[in-house]
């Protein structure tokens, strides 16, 4: 790969995941979805959150439906986006190195979206608790008609900002999401969190958005593939674990 002066392989824009990736509110979600099956006398298990991390949310609220909560998809949705909007208010738990990485894109002049699955209720929550002028544009999950894995968000984001999908860069920390970014185009970084992404070819993967520089970003916007994670080792952090709240 030819070696390039920074400035001219810098992402167009920089769109980021935002529940696991920027924020870690998985564990706020999964207690969520417990509490809400124990409150019908539904089971909902950690692996079946596990399973349902990154989809969209009239997925999940289905498969909670299907358990036996006796209430409709949307219902559902309304009770939980109350609880985690609750949740993430009283507390917005970014993850290690993502205000490092968000100021630092900032200084660049590196314009970013957030590309989520979440509704928009909970994502401007934290977009608003975000360093001021980091996010201008916000994709929720109620905003688009094909959720993740479907390219439809990325693209979506790419063209909010009027950029090229191909010229930017996406971090996500679920497969779900990643396979998004790769089917729009976008070369994508996987920093998992509750789960580990697999490897492929041409896929970027880190332990950490701590391990995530200006010089990272140009290097996938050029063409690079960077992959820092060892599948056998890798497990999440025992912060992860969802606690009943």
């Amino acid at each position: 790969m030819t070696s390039l002066p920074l400035a001219d392989t810098l992402p167009a824009a920089i769109l980021f995941d935002m529940d696991g990736t920027l924020v870690d509110s998985e564990p706020h979600w999964m207690a969520g979805e417990q509490q809400l099956a124990a409150r019908y006398g539904a089971v909902w298990t950690h692996e079946d959150a596990l399973a349902n991390v990154g989809k969209p949310m009239p997925v999940f609220a289905a498969a909670i439906q299907a358990r036996g909560v006796p209430l409709s998809v949307e219902e559902i949705i309304e009770w939980l986006l109350a609880y985690m909007v609750e949740a993430v208010a009283e507390n917005v738990i970014w993850r290690p190195g993502a205000l490092e990485l968000l100021t630092s894109v900032r200084e660049a002049g590196i314009p970013c979206a957030i590309v989520t699955m979440a509704y928009r209720q909970l994502a401007d929550v934290v977009a608003g608790a975000a360093p001021v002028g980091i996010f201008q544009a916000v994709i929720a999950g109620d905003e688009v008609t094909n959720g993740k894995p479907h390219p439809e968000p990325y693209l979506t984001g790419a063209a909010r900002l009027g950029v090229d999908p191909a010229a930017c860069v996406a971090i996500e920390d679920t497969l779900n999401g990643t396979l998004s970014a790769e089917a729009a185009g976008v070369p994508v970084i996987a920093v998992p969190n509750v789960k580990v992404v697999p490897a492929a070819p041409g896929r970027s993967r880190v332990n950490s958005l701590r391990e995530i520089g200006l010089a990272e970003l140009a290097a996938i916007r050029a063409g690079g593939v960077i992959d820092t994670i060892e599948d056998d080792r890798w497990t999440p952090d025992a912060a992860h674990a969802p606690v009943l709240v």
